[in-house]
C-alpha cells in the first residue's frame, strides 16, 4: 500500500486530507497527517478577532475535529525530513515512510528580527494579527482604547496575505466609526512599497479609497 504523508494540520493540511481521502482509492493509499499542536487555529479569522467580528471559539478548535475518518492523525513534533530515503523522523524517534510527502507546516512571524519590535511593549502597544496570541491581545487593547494614533505598518516584504494590512486598516475605520470615536483615531497605513498594493490598477483604486476614509498613506518606508 502506498503512503501519503501530510506534515501540518492547519488550514492547508486539513484541506488536503479532506480532499485526497475522497479521491484516492482506499485500498491503495494510506493517508497520515502529523502536527505537534492539538489545537487547530483558523488563521484567516485572526484578522477579524481584534474587532470582535469573530470570537476566540470561532478561530480555535480541537485539531482532530477536522481530520476526516480514515486519515491517521499523529500528534507529535517533526524532527527531520530525509528526502533521500523518503522518511520523516518524529521527535519521539518514530520513523514514518512515505511515497508522497505534502509539507503544510505554515510559517511563523519573527518580530525578534526587527530591532525594537520584540521588546517590553510587544503585545502591549505593538501588535501583530498574524498569530492567535497577537490578535487576542490586540482585541483586548482595542476594547479599552480611547483613541490616538493607529499605525498599520508593513515592516518588510514579502508577507503572508499581502492584502491583510489593507483589510485591517479598512476594518479599523469601520470599527471606530461604529463605536462613535472615529474622530479620535488617526489611522496611518505605512508600506515599503511605492503604493498601497503591488498592482498598479489596484494601487490607484486603493489610494482613492484610503483618501476617502481619511487614512493617511506613507509609501517607500523602509526600516534599517
Amino acid at each position: 500500500m502506498k503512503k501519503l504523508l501530510i506534515l501540518g494540520s492547519g488550514t492547508a493540511g486539513t484541506m488536503m486530507a479532506n480532499h485526497l481521502i475522497s479521491k484516492l482509492p482506499k485500498d491503495e493509499w494510506r493517508i497520515s497527517i502529523v502536527d505537534q499542536n492539538k489545537t487547530h487555529y483558523y488563521q484567516p479569522g485572526f484578522l477579524f478577532l481584534p474587532f470582535d467580528i469573530y470570537t476566540t471559539k470561532q478561530v480555535k478548535k480541537k485539531g482532530q475535529k477536522f481530520i476526516p475518518k480514515g486519515v491517521e492523525y499523529i500528534n507529535e513534533k517533526i524532527d527531520l525530513i530525509t528526502a533521500e530515503t523518503n522518511q520523516v523522523r518524529l521527535d519521539n524517534g518514530q520513523i514514518l515512510d512515505y511515497d508522497v510527502l505534502i509539507i503544510a507546516t505554515g510559517t511563523n512571524i519573527a518580530p525578534q528580527e526587527i530591532e525594537g519590535m520584540d521588546g517590553p511593549m510587544w503585545h502591549k502597544n505593538i501588535f501583530d494579527f498574524y498569530t492567535y496570541k497577537g490578535a487576542k491581545a490586540l482585541r483586548n487593547k482595542l476594547r479599552e482604547w480611547e483613541g490616538g494614533k493607529l499605525v498599520v505598518h508593513i515592516t518588510e516584504m514579502p508577507i503572508k496575505c499581502p492584502v491583510a494590512p489593507l483589510e485591517f486598516a479598512f476594518l479599523a475605520d469601520s470599527f471606530f466609526k461604529n463605536k462613535g470615536m472615529r474622530d479620535k483615531v488617526d489611522i496611518t497605513y505605512v508600506t515599503p512599497l511605492d503604493g498601497a498594493f503591488t498592482k498598479p490598477k489596484a494601487t490607484e483604486a486603493l489610494h482613492h479609497l484610503l483618501e476617502e476614509k481619511e487614512i493617511s498613506e506613507v509609501t517607500n518606508f523602509n526600516i534599517e
